[in-house]
């Protein structure tokens, strides 16, 4: 007997995750997407951040991310034992810092509130801070969450194309496909399913010079939200604008801001090149989590995942495959479904 055939609609993380992980259990895959890899994966820093991106409110999608990333060393393992690519997988953590009395303020509210989910945020006093990463502003305060991570979304593509079939065609419509249609395609979604999708953009700069952070850095530079990426290369991720638009254009003001908090936390970084600056568009929802389930017998859906889709992909993909299986959905994921009031309702 033939496998039974999954078509995967989007090559970004998210739906080649889902296509690979298919594709391990037996399954017949074919990806479609005209520009793989080329949306919001292309963009993203690539933070496995779960500790750093819980936010007050969100308790239910900050459980999910923390075992979100308790699923990426071993997928990040299986990825680059089955393509030898170098994923940039690292784990020295991340320091959350500010510059201003004003800018502690603000993080000791959200450490209090990070400890209280059980996370591990571990204070540092000046000496040790810069210690652990001498180029920061001498100023700078803050603490450090081992557990926070970071990987080249670019990279993870890449290996994932290697090990999945993909069409480079778009899809209009979610009829005459074949076997189990999975629909993964970020904002697009929202035209194809009727999913209450929307696209926030971001901007994002990359840097390049000689001397580079340690490890991945967020927090205030006198209220100004920044975070900055280190690759082993040299480059420097540095992010993000949030902006309800979708035009695509990085504006003059967002650039400043990013360069200016940027700078401000780490001076070194005013000598480097800026080498890019891209923009790209975060799929969100209305309560900022993803939107993962059944919509009908044939139809399953993976989209929405906003700020989190690189560090949500590996767990995403095995709770879909699982749905291919015939198999329920993980607990974890239940308050995440299309079937939820801010997610359109039943189906």
């Amino acid at each position: 007997m033939a496998p039974h055939p999954v078509s995967v609609i989007g090559g970004g993380i998210i739906g080649l995750s889902i296509a690979w992980e298919c594709a391990r259990r037996g399954y017949d895959v074919t990806v479609y997407d005209p520009d793989p890899g080329r949306g919001a994966s292309h963009v993203a820093a690539g933070m496995l951040a779960p500790v750093g991106e819980s936010y007050f409110g969100e308790r239910e999608l900050t459980e999910l991310l923390l075992e979100c990333a308790r699923r990426w060393p071993a997928y990040a393992a299986e990825l680059a034992g089955a393509t030898g690519h170098d994923l940039g997988h690292r784990t020295e953590g991340t320091l959350q810092v500010g510059l201003t009395a004003d800018d502690l303020a603000e993080l000791r509210r959200l450490w209090t509130y990070q400890r209280e989910l059980g996370a591990d945020v571990l204070a540092l006093d000046g000496d040790e801070l810069r210690e652990r990463e001498p180029l920061l502003h001498p100023r700078a305060r803050g603490v450090l969450v081992e557990s926070d991570h970071q990987v080249d979304p670019r990279r993870v593509v890449a290996a994932l194309r290697e090990l999945v079939p993909v069409r480079r065609e778009a899809v209009r419509s979610l009829s005459g496909l074949d076997g189990t249609v999975v629909l993964a395609a970020g904002c697009a979604s929202a035209a194809l399913a009727g999913l209450p999708v929307r696209p926030v953009q971001g901007a994002v700069l990359r840097l390049r010079g000689q001397a580079a952070p340690r490890h991945v850095i967020r927090g205030y530079a006198d209220g100004r939200p920044v975070y900055l990426v280190p690759r082993r290369d040299g480059e420097v991720l540095v992010g993000a604008t949030v902006e309800e638009r979708a035009d695509g254009h990085a504006t003059a003001g967002g650039v400043r801001d990013l360069l200016r908090a940027a700078t401000d936390l780490v001076p070194e970084l005013a000598e480097h090149s800026l080498v890019e600056v891209s923009v790209g568009h975060r799929p969100g929802t209305a309560d900022n989590g993803p939107i993962v389930g059944r919509l009908g017998p044939d139809l399953l859906v993976a989209t929405g995942h906003y700020r989190h889709g690189v560090l949500a992909a590996p767990y995403t993909a095995q709770a879909v495959a699982d749905l291919v299986d015939g198999r329920a959905l993980p607990l974890l994921w239940e308050p995440f479904t299309p079937q939820r009031p801010t997610a359109g309702g039943a189906r």
